[in-house]
């Protein structure tokens, strides 16, 4: 008998007592759901806004007075005279007149304002169930936490926006990578925590120890695309399965210092992606088969189809992104696959997770 077949068959045995499974607060997981919704929005958004190069439109950050837009004509034109004293205008957009900075500025307007929008839905309720003792100690605490890493995002993002405020009228794709990552590591954690509000499980079984290690396979793909985007590798080599006619294609890590072409080098950032993506697609065909072969629920088997399903998805978007030069809505719907990959194998590790009531694990 495997692990996980023992583990499943201890865990059907045990009684499941009131006395000792944790209470399930279905409130406070449909919140945190609905947070973690905005969150995907919110990286949608942030592509969107990354594509169309509107990130750096707004040179300020005031985290307050920030959310109030444009009144007047006036106001149009204070910021646009602000824009213009940065390098994205005068190396690039120069051309641009009142009425076209206001496209960029918008999405920009919209991102940083969704972003704020988050920070009032999340605690306004956690306010409000810690008056109602909805939440037990041990939650409250890792509340607490993702109230604070709400708060770096925010200020990572404008550490991120101020690196394309000097020389190079672009965003560091290591500051965009760590803003990147830092969304992905809230959504994870507010789907976690969710679940477990939701139905108490969360005890380490055999198949959710190998699905943590896909799943951090999965950011760590997830991740290395934020340095093709950071640098917009995906403009260049737009072939598949080949790139530039060669599985391995000359003057990969031809970059100096070499180790830094993971990160800089047009050609090896984006190759490392590609063969990335493929391990990750091959790890989950391998997970979802030999997950056919342990003993799980329905709802358990279910979970696995739905990471495969996203799995498949997100590779399809991927190729296709490539093949188009990063067409807008693909590029867009490519970031958005990679957070449904995050959560569709979020959620299978919390579905093959033991029972804690139980004492599965």
């Amino acid at each position: 008998m495997s692990p996980i077949e023992h583990t499943s068959s201890v865990s059907s045995a045990l009684p499941h007592p009131a006395a000792t499974a944790p209470t399930p607060h279905r409130n406070v997981a449909m919140w945190l759901f609905f947070v973690a919704a905005m969150v995907f929005i919110m990286v949608v958004i942030g592509g969107l806004t990354r594509l169309t190069e509107s990130g750096l439109s707004i040179v300020e950050w005031r985290p307050f007075t920030g959310i109030i837009p444009p009144m007047n004509e006036a106001d149009w034109m204070a910021l646009y005279q602000q824009y213009s004293q940065y390098p994205e205008f005068q190396k690039i957009n120069a051309w641009m007149s009142v009425e076209d900075f206001k496209s960029i500025f918008w999405l920009e307007f919209i991102h940083r304002l969704w972003g704020r929008l988050i920070g009032v839905v999340f605690f306004v309720p956690f306010v409000w169930f810690l008056a109602k003792k909805s939440i037990d100690g041990a939650t409250k605490w890792k509340l607490w936490g993702l109230f604070i890493l709400g708060g770096l995002q925010g200020a990572m993002g404008w550490y991120m926006v101020m690196s394309g405020l000097v020389d190079r009228p672009d965003v560091s794709q290591y500051r965009l990578t760590a803003h990147f990552g830092l969304a992905l590591v809230i959504f994870i954690a507010l789907m976690w925590v969710g679940f477990n509000q939701y139905a108490p499980r969360g005890m380490a079984t055999h198949a959710s120890k190998r699905g943590w290690q896909l799943l951090a396979l999965i950011v760590f793909t997830a991740l290395s695309g934020g340095f093709v985007a950071g640098i917009n590798a995906g403009h260049t080599y737009n072939t598949f399965p080949l790139m530039d006619g060669q599985l391995i294609p000359d003057g990969l890590f031809v970059y100096s210092p070499a180790w830094l072409a993971p990160f800089e080098d047009h050609m090896t950032v984006q190759w490392d992606h590609r063969w990335l993506a493929k391990l990750t697609f091959v790890a989950v065909l391998l997970f979802w088969w030999r997950a056919g072969k342990w003993n799980l629920t329905p709802q358990q088997r279910l979970a696995t189809h739905l990471v495969l399903a996203a799995v498949c998805l997100q590779v399809t978007l991927g190729i296709s992104t490539l093949l188009s030069v990063v067409w807008l809505p693909l590029g867009v719907a490519h970031q958005a696959g990679a957070v449904v990959l995050v959560g569709a194998m979020t959620y299978a590790v919390y579905r093959l997770s033991g029972d804690r009531g139980a004492g599965g694990g």
